[in-house]
């Protein structure tokens, strides 16, 4: 069973924190690596994937309240599957990385936007709004990554510096990277911004009594 005091050194600030720095981590893989091919993609996203889940299984244990730990237990779920998917190196193609990426995109969204709709509902506003934001932005992640073309290639040249090809993973491979970065800065944000503490539901007068 959680402690009052295990709960109180982990809560939502330290989940937003903690996502932010490993989103952070994977922009930076991204960005100042070369190579954006399938297996430096699925060998970056499968430790963001990895790490994210962890934190949501954390989450699930010492910050969701005992029957409400669906959403970070699913999403812990669909992260860590990805993860393990991912990090399997004879399976790190091209077709692999849209595919998974796509896939736990897609589902990650849908489950974090709805578990921030319903805690919205529910009078807990704490991560809803950055449930609905991230939600959504993996969704667009998801959504973006299915129009673009996997087999897409074009060359072209640099004076000075050579001739390139442009290709849809090289481009796939991006657009994770930019959304591992947009998502770290605004968690990082929100982690750090002062807030409101969470209003405390009335306790019932019969049980106050006794």
């Amino acid at each position: 069973m959680t402690t009052p005091s295990a709960a109180r050194s982990f809560d939502a600030r330290h989940l937003q924190l903690a996502r932010a720095l490993f989103a952070a981590l994977a922009a930076v893989m991204v960005t100042f690596s070369s190579d954006h091919s399938a297996p430096l993609g699925l060998g970056v996203f499968s430790g963001f994937a990895l790490a994210t889940g962890l934190v949501f299984a954390l989450a699930a244990w010492l910050i969701a309240p005992r029957g409400e730990r669906t959403i970070p237990v699913l999403l812990a779920s669909v992260s860590l599957l990805a993860g393990l998917l991912a990090s399997v190196a004879s399976w790190r193609t091209t077709g692999m990385f849209f595919g998974l990426v796509i896939s736990w995109a897609i589902l990650t969204g849908l489950i974090e936007l709805i578990g921030a709709l319903r805690d919205r509902r529910a009078g807990r506003t704490a991560g809803a709004r950055d449930g609905v934001l991230i939600g959504i932005l993996s969704l667009v992640l998801g959504a973006v990554l299915l129009l673009t073309p996997a087999q897409y290639a074009l060359n072209y040249d640099i004076t000075g510096a050579g001739s390139f090809t442009l290709t849809g993973i090289t481009i796939a491979v991006g657009l994770f990277g930019g959304y591992a970065a947009v998502v770290a800065v605004f968690l990082a944000i929100a982690g750090f911004s002062p807030r409101r503490p969470e209003p405390v539901p009335a306790v019932p007068s019969e049980e106050a009594a006794s």
